[in-house]
């Protein structure tokens, strides 16, 4: 490990511009000491871009070839902003201005209008979706929450390709867009949303950055004043820049090129906002006699983690493939990444938080592991699991799934519908809870069917029907069960899932993990069909979701887990495979064939499917869950031990209102009746019996055996002593 991966300041009494190059590497002084004309530095993950730019800052004020006060260094998140102030501030550099695209903008505006306009500065509009309701209603088309967010970002995916509201049919259907509504109908919206923030003098966040492009276009004599205060630009994340704001950029550099740009092509994950890594891949075209540097030395991530981030991109396709980097990790060698196969998603989760309560007990401290998943809907299998594992988690870029609007709306309808009893004319004639609960969701708007594209839409349909698998699993282990008792049910396990507010650990998308590192990540539900997603139809989509991936990967510092589930529900058909992103990766698994579009990419072969489960007294082949864990049909004769049985049920009841957890966390109704069937004598026995993972064999294995045994339960829970 060099001296790069320390501290990114100088010691407070340097009195020497070179001090401010103490513990660069040959790479970052060169970004460091390269100050006049135009620089490009093309900078892999966790290559200490941050502090090349810096300290590229810090030294041309500290050598006197910089005033602080020309010089204004843009990122994309306010958070990136102030890291680089305070390490400015740390490196002698105090009096840079470091600031979003969008903070620095409403700055000049503010400060411009008066001249430009006259009159008051507009009010600026902190929520728009309140107005694209508002919009949406006058022109007498009703949106939903889901269908107000996308819509939203369709307008401001607009604002931002600088598309007016006429043109935006045209343009949406050239880019590939998957609007959330009719085309026509997003035009009418987005055209009455900006009529009504003219008739009340608001502005937005996009029409900062265009009304401040309006003025240095149309007023020369402040685009000379704002060109001699600020005479050097900085930009970070030059890959996620959109045409609106490299028309600000060149506005603000007028004919000028003292400008250093910083991003990696291959980081480029926010398309669907605008974002587009051509201004970074242009660069040289557009700045012939620029410098360009390369910084592919890794000092975030082991080797072994990098070797895999290097071979996810080695397959990838596509211009920003060509201009991919080859990261070479300066840290110790660690340990190589964990593939995990799982037969179902709770299994997933289980061994995913399984994991996870090791490496804590190992001293990897909570608030430095990360579960990271594609979608949000994914997410409550992985609270439930922490929560089982009493292990504290906490979400990023997302609302809890019993908080998430959607899913509260629905259990309110289940709820009202299990009042009604046999009154609720929408479930007269059926009798099968499943088919309840898909009757009472449709009524409030949820289809069987997923809606197109991907958006908010997408995720509030992922959630309802994580919630429908919910319902249907419980009724699977519950025959008989009514709404009522499913209410009952939902309401134990949000109060299971609550967690303690403290630091924990971070459960978050692919999208939200971007700028993040952890010494531990998990990336969980890697099959395909969830990355590269299933909506992901064209060349460009499925490069996109290789490129989420390596940013998943490139997240970890030390420890790295990949893992997937076979099918979806315990017992389901075995009928997913890994992603095809980690074919020729994961040990075990052919590379695809070469070129774009190849079968490897397209249409890796099939895992072989498992063999049939048969029922153990009269050979039928098994489908449902419930039979799957019993190994028998359910009307095949039972040699069940029934006072075995009461007695797990008494000692489950025990176990589940001392730990305070609903009693299927202990044990389902099924595994029981499995266990009472077997009868198991000693743990390799127990664990082989479906419900009883690793986890609960190690806290509650010792009880049932002993149960088994006839004797009265006296082991300690592990958990605890």
């Amino acid at each position: 490990m060099t001296a790069a991966t320390h501290s990114s300041s100088f010691p407070a009494d340097a009195d020497s511009a070179d001090a401010v190059l103490l513990g660069l590497d040959p790479e970052q002084r060169e970004v460091a000491t390269t100050l006049r004309g135009p620089v490009c530095v093309l900078a892999g993950a966790g290559t200490g871009k941050t502090r090349a730019i810096t300290h590229r800052i810090a030294y041309g004020v500290r050598s006197g070839q910089l005033m602080p006060a020309s010089v204004l260094a843009v990122t994309f998140t306010n958070r990136a902003a102030g890291e680089m102030r305070g390490r400015l501030r740390a490196l002698g550099a105090g009096g840079v201005q470091a600031r979003t695209f969008h903070s620095a903008a409403l700055r000049q505006l503010q400060y411009f209008w008066p001249k430009a306009i006259g009159g008051d500065v507009p009010r600026l509009l902190e929520r728009k979706i309140q107005f694209v309701a508002e919009a949406g209603a006058r022109c007498r088309i009703r949106l939903d929450r889901g269908e107000l967010r996308d819509v939203t970002g369709e307008i401001e995916w607009a604002k931002v390709t600088q598309t007016v509201p006429a043109d935006y049919p045209a343009a949406a259907l050239k880019a590939g867009r998957e609007a959330p509504r009719d085309m026509a109908e997003i035009a009418q919206i987005y055209g009455m949303y900006e009529q009504l923030k003219r008739d009340r003098a608001m502005i937005d966040f996009e029409d900062v950055l265009l009304l401040t492009v309006g003025i240095l276009q149309d007023r020369h004599d402040i685009a000379e004043q704002i060109r001699g205060q600020y005479q050097h630009f900085v930009v970070d994340e030059y890959q996620d820049v959109s045409p609106l704001q490299q028309r600000l950029l060149d506005l603000w550099l007028g004919e000028r090129d003292s400008l250093c740009v910083v991003g990696d092509a291959s980081q480029t994950i926010y398309s669907f906002t605008g974002a587009t890594p051509d201004h970074l891949l242009n660069f040289r075209t557009r700045h012939p006699r620029a410098t360009v540097v390369k910084l592919v030395r890794d000092y975030r991530s082991t080797p072994q983690v990098v070797h895999l981030a290097n071979g996810v991109l080695s397959q990838a396709r596509g211009r920003a493939a060509e201009h991919r980097l080859e990261l070479v990790s300066q840290r110790e060698s660690g340990p190589d990444p964990v593939y995990a196969e799982y037969a179902d998603e709770p299994a997933e989760a289980e061994g995913v938080a399984r994991r996870i309560r090791d490496l804590i007990a190992a001293g990897v401290p909570a608030g430095e592991i990360a579960v990271l998943f594609r979608i949000n809907a994914q997410s409550e299998v992985y609270e439930q699991a922490l929560a089982d594992a009493g292990v504290p988690y906490q979400l990023r870029g997302a609302e809890r799934f019993f908080e998430r609007q959607e899913v509260q709306k629905a259990i309110l309808a289940l709820r009202g519908a299990a009042r009604s009893g046999g009154n609720d004319p929408l479930l007269e004639d059926i009798v099968d809870l499943g088919s309840q609960v898909r009757a009472v969701l449709s009524s409030t708007g949820w289809t069987t069917e997923p809606p197109a594209g991907s958006g908010a839409v997408r995720d509030q349909w992922e959630s309802v029907a994580a919630l429908l698998r919910l319902a249907e699993d419980f009724a699977r282990t519950r025959p008989g069960a009514t709404l009522a008792d499913l209410t009952v049910e939902l309401d134990e396990r949000r109060a299971a899932q609550h967690a303690p507010t403290v630091q924990g650990v971070t459960l978050a998308s692919l999208h939200a993990a971007k700028g993040l590192e952890w010494d531990a990540v998990f990336l969980a539900g890697l099959t395909d069909g969830m990355i590269p997603i299933t909506y992901a139809k064209t060349d460009e989509q499925v490069e996109e979701e290789r490129r989420l991936l390596y940013v998943g990967v490139t997240r970890a510092r030390l420890h790295l887990t990949l893992s997937w589930a076979l099918s979806r529900t315990p017992g389901g058909r075995a009928s997913r495979r890994p992603s095809r992103f980690l074919n020729g990766l994961r040990p075990g698994s052919a590379a695809p064939a070469a070129g774009p579009g190849s079968a490897g990419e397209r249409g890796a072969p099939r895992r072989g499917r498992r063999g049939p489960v048969r029922c153990r007294v009269c050979s039928r082949t098994l489908t449902e869950a419930g039979e799957l864990k019993l190994m028998r049909c359910e009307d095949c004769p039972s040699d069940m031990d029934e006072g075995l049985y009461e007695r797990l049920r008494d000692w489950r009841a025990d176990r589940s209102k001392e730990q305070g957890l609903p009693a299927y966390c202990v044990f389902t109704d099924k595994t029981l009746m499995a266990i009472a069937e077997a009868a198991p004598a000693e743990a390799g026995e127990l664990s082989m019996i479906s419900g009883v993972g690793g986890r609960k064999l190690d806290r509650y294995g010792a009880d049932v055996l002993a149960i088994c045994a006839g004797q009265a339960p006296g082991g300690a829970d592990p958990d605890d002593a």
